[in-house]
């Protein structure tokens, strides 16, 4: 195999904005089929998305025998059930992120993985943000000392009508939870990529602002087994997006205004300087090239199903544990 065939399986904001686009650039890559319930709109979806085959059965699409592997856009309730099905198809996969509902849903998706002799990533594309790096790099240089704390808000606001397409997003059953579940997950990732094995998980859960069945605003709180404390406060219920990290040591402090700029500012007892670390202009890409390049070199991807359980799990911690207060 020289080339990587993909089935695309959810055609939502993401697919368009830059999913398609990574699995038809990507080395060795290529988009060839996509799946819609409606025959029409699969059709018509295809065409747009240059793929040359539609299907409007995802399970069609996955025991296509044109496709290698399979990148999985649906709601969160449906990623084991197809992760699993493409697996057992002998389909490589990529989800969207969050990898599932739970724990459970990973542990079987990597199990069905293991036993066809595929590969299983998850879509937490900023492990290749070159900032993200560039401050691993610092922290691991002992130039800000050694890291105590880190913080991170995300604020983007959402409100969806029912019957939005996007509308999920506000139903617990489907998406396992609100921004804390979304996007939350991102940044949890982010953590553990620079911090390694959490300790300890506390949380704080709201959904009184917007008055929806899952929290609008909510607050994790991470121990690692390093001894930095991280925490991550997401929210619907705000006017102005915000993508913050700041990292603090015992001898300076990294700050990274917005993380999909990479614009960073470090202080330290050689100064203040400013440096630009900005990521791809699709952000998908070098994941996408990543995982292809993983399957056709037959190693793990950098994001695997055990990141995704990793994050999935302390996930589970802040929406579950008797220490997370739902207000």
């Amino acid at each position: 195999m020289t080339t990587l065939r993909w089935g695309l399986i959810g055609a939502g904001d993401i697919v368009r904005k830059r999913v398609a686009a990574a699995l038809r650039d990507a080395p060795h890559s290529d988009l060839l089929a996509v799946s819609r319930r409606d025959a029409a709109s699969a059709e018509s979806t295809a065409a747009e998305l240059g793929a040359p085959l539609f299907f409007t059965d995802w399970r069609d699409l996955v025991r296509s025998p044109d496709v290698d592997a399979v990148y999985i856009a649906t709601p969160v309730y449906l990623h084991a059930e197809q992760t699993i099905a493409a697996a057992e198809a002998g389909k490589h996969v990529l989800c969207e992120k969050p990898m599932a509902l739970n724990t459970d849903e990973c542990d079987r998706m990597i199990a069905a993985g293991r036993e066809n002799g595929v590969r299983i990533g998850v879509a937490y594309y900023r492990r290749f943000y070159p900032v993200i790096d560039r401050a691993k790099a610092i922290i691991a240089s002992g130039e800000i000392g050694r890291v105590s704390a880190a913080q991170i808000n995300a604020f983007e606001p959402l409100n969806l009508a029912p019957g939005d397409p996007r509308h999920w997003l506000l139903e617990p059953d489907r998406s396992g939870g609100g921004p804390m579940m979304d996007f939350g997950c991102h940044r949890i990732e982010v953590l553990i990529n620079l911090f390694g094995e959490v300790e300890h998980v506390g949380s704080v859960l709201s959904g009184q602002v917007l008055g929806r069945e899952v929290e609008d605003t909510a607050a994790a709180f991470i121990r690692f087994e390093n001894g930095v404390i991280g925490s991550v406060t997401v929210t619907h219920a705000t006017r102005e997006p915000l993508d913050t990290l700041d990292i603090y040591g015992t001898d300076g402090a990294i700050r990274v205004g917005a993380l999909n700029t990479g614009e960073m500012i470090i202080n330290s007892g050689a100064g203040q300087r400013t440096e630009s670390h900005p990521p791809s202009s699709n952000y998908h890409e070098p994941l996408l090239a990543d995982f292809v390049e993983a399957v056709l070199g037959d190693r793990a991807p950098s994001v695997d199903g055990e990141v995704g359980r990793r994050v999935a799990a302390t996930i589970d911690q802040i929406y579950g544990r008797e220490h997370a207060v739902q207000g």
